[in-house]
């Protein structure tokens, strides 16, 4: 009889023991499922109330330091404003040029189209057909270092291109820096570390001036824009009238001297020639050569054409005192609000 009561027993245990062993595998794969679920619900609900608690907290602490945030924020709108009333006016004056048409052309290349076969057998190249775009070259000459150096020195402009601060608008005269240069003695002043001297070089002059020059061209209709931004609106129309002026007859020159070179050239190779044909081609090339000459002494503006000259302008176009007021409070006030929140969570930490 015990024996019997212990198999049942021993039977009934190893039953309740297999018993969950036997459980389906689809049952416990969504017991996990709702498991996963219920901890991924736990961990954003504490997330959200944890992002609660930040955000709640970050206003707080950013509540607690107004008042710095306030005085902050006023004494960087104080200061925009002082700066932006010491920035002196900057005025713009502007042309609009283009390019002026090339009866001949310049140099041997205006023939190469016709006569170009013919001047190689005669021992002349003409290079590739096509003419220079002297208008894009101008403009590149315009740019140079030695063009610019040239016109500073051609016009005296040293004193007012790198001692002046501001404009008088009352007598219409520049301002110059007394701790720069002495008008009186005619010496320079100005504090500066080796290898500089006190009087500008060349390299600091071309710099200076290429800042106030803004040469562009619109690639589709050939027109070409040059401003120049200065004190003196006076001054930056005179500026520029010289430079429109001076990149023509720079150009001209050039010109003028190529085709001298080439008459004088064609010339001297004539005694040489005993084919009439040849000579035929040489008195062309001559006759051309004349035409270049011509066009040197008679078209006052030889490369670029003024459409719409240089104006004194009556209106500022820098700085912008508005934006730089409104700038400067703003980066105050975002500057206020970092510092608030460091020393918060510093103290806080602490």
């Amino acid at each position: 009889m015990s024996k019997s009561v212990a198999h049942s027993e021993d039977k009934s245990a190893e039953n309740s023991i297999t018993k969950p062993q036997a459980m389906p595998n689809d049952a416990n794969i969504q017991l996990l499922q709702q498991q996963l679920l219920q901890q991924q619900r736990l961990l954003q609900t504490t997330q959200n109330q944890d992002d609660e608690i930040d955000l709640s907290e970050l206003w707080r602490a950013i509540w607690a330091g107004k008042f710095t945030i306030i005085i902050i924020s006023m004494i960087f709108a104080v200061a925009s404003v002082f700066f932006a009333l010491s920035k002196p006016d900057i005025y713009k004056a502007s042309a609009i040029l283009a390019p002026a048409s090339s009866e001949g052309g310049g140099g041997l290349g205006a023939m190469a189209g016709q006569l170009g076969g013919l001047a190689s057998m005669a021992g002349i190249s003409l290079g590739g057909g096509g003419g220079v775009d002297k208008t894009g070259l101008a403009l590149e000459i315009l740019k140079s270092r030695s063009f610019i150096e040239n016109f500073i020195t051609k016009h005296d402009l040293l004193v007012p291109l790198m001692a002046s601060k501001k404009w008088d608008m009352a007598t219409d005269t520049l301002i110059i820096n007394e701790e720069a240069y002495d008008i009186v003695n005619d010496k320079w002043l100005r504090e500066v570390k080796a290898p500089k001297k006190p009087e500008p070089s060349t390299w600091e002059t071309y710099k200076a001036f290429s800042k106030l020059v803004k040469v562009t061209q619109d690639k589709i209709s050939s027109m070409v824009y040059i401003d120049i931004e200065f004190y003196s609106p006076t001054i930056a129309k005179q500026w520029l009238t010289w430079l429109i002026q001076d990149i023509n007859e720079f150009m001209r020159e050039q010109d003028k001297i190529e085709a001298k070179a080439s008459i004088d050239y064609l010339t001297e190779q004539l005694v040489n020639i005993k084919v009439s044909t040849m000579e035929t081609v040489f008195y062309q090339l001559i006759e051309e050569q004349t035409k270049n000459m011509m066009l040197t002494m008679v078209k006052k503006e030889y490369v670029l054409k003024t459409i719409d000259p240089a104006q004194v302008p009556d209106t500022k176009t820098k700085p912008q005192r508005a934006l730089i007021v409104v700038l400067g409070t703003v980066f105050g006030g975002m500057l206020s609000v970092f510092i608030v929140l460091v020393r918060y969570f510093t103290t806080k930490d602490n």
